[in-house]
């Protein structure tokens, strides 16, 4: 048994597509079969069901994975170890962030840490909140920042200091912009544009709007921020979006901040990671930084 194959395996088990594991450890896919029916032979298990192009686990392959992920794991704190031998001078970092700490907070932490820091590799990975929380258990990425979040299986917080707050935003244009506060039947009463399924910043979004008995009578979905802003400035409707996404809009007078009485939404951004990796020299480094971010938090 080889770590190549655990590695093969691991691929096809969590793209559930042998084309797509192959892209992504960089085999070919008859080179990643091969090692897949070496390790079932070796096991004398057959590890996958292969009906049309669905590949699901069988029972042995559902018993064999937490072992091969346990394995890699370990392999790849041993090779962290290895490389923070000579303590933070070199070595490699993988961040996956959400959309709004990804695009809005991130940066300006990755500035510092790589002045601070300027032999790790540091990469950064963005999409929404359930792709983060796959790749942080798949072991993907070093560290995870969403937020709203609700810890899952395998996964465990570190952080979460950071403060985020969606605030009610309006087209300059809009009778709203000129009031001092609205009402929640007024929030009801509007197309409200919300972000994507999946995304943390909706999730937060739904919950509180449903606490505070606001049910909106017509809603838009759109899948990034960026384009939710693009929309409210057009007057196609109203949205709830972060504090840190809007700072150059509303200084422009390009967006319009409107408050909702007797509605607050907040939330911590959560750095999470894969309960069964160790967290090495460069994910600490990085969480003080972050930390230090959190004591003086810029918005814009």
């Amino acid at each position: 048994m080889t770590f190549r194959q655990l590695e093969a395996f691991l691929a096809v088990a969590r793209e559930k597509s042998f084309s797509r594991a192959a892209e992504r450890i960089h085999l070919s896919q008859s080179t990643l079969s091969g090692h897949i029916q070496e390790l079932e032979r070796e096991l004398g298990k057959r590890l996958f069901l292969r009906r049309g192009r669905r590949i699901t686990l069988t029972e042995a392959g559902s018993v064999f994975e937490p072992h091969a992920a346990r394995v890699a794991a370990a392999t790849a704190d041993a090779r962290q170890a290895v490389a923070e031998i000579d303590g933070l001078g070199r070595g490699a970092l993988v961040i996956g962030a959400s959309t709004t700490p990804g695009i809005y907070v991130l940066p300006r932490a990755i500035g510092v840490f790589r002045r601070r820091y300027p032999g790790i590799e540091l990469a950064l990975y963005i999409a929404n909140t359930r792709v983060i929380e796959e790749r942080v258990r798949a072991d993907q990425v070093d560290l995870g920042v969403v937020g709203g979040h609700v810890l899952g299986p395998g996964e465990q917080c570190v952080a979460a200091g950071l403060v985020d707050e969606l605030v009610l935003v309006v087209s300059p244009r809009h009778p709203w912009a000129r009031r001092g506060a609205v009402s929640p039947r007024d929030v009801a009463s509007e197309r409200l544009l919300v972000r994507e399924e999946g995304s943390a910043t909706r999730q937060v979004m739904e919950r509180a709007l449903q606490h505070a008995g606001i049910t909106p009578m017509a809603t838009m979905e759109l899948n990034h921020t960026e384009a939710i802003k693009q929309c409210v400035m057009a007057g196609l409707g109203v949205a709830f979006v972060s504090g840190y996404a809007i700072g150059v809009e509303v200084r422009a007078r390009q967006l319009t901040v409107v408050p909702v009485r007797r509605l607050r939404i907040r939330r911590h951004f959560h750095v999470i990671h894969a309960e069964q990796r160790t967290l090495g020299a460069s994910a600490r480094a990085f969480l003080e930084v972050l930390d230090e971010q959190a004591k003086r938090p810029v918005r814009g």
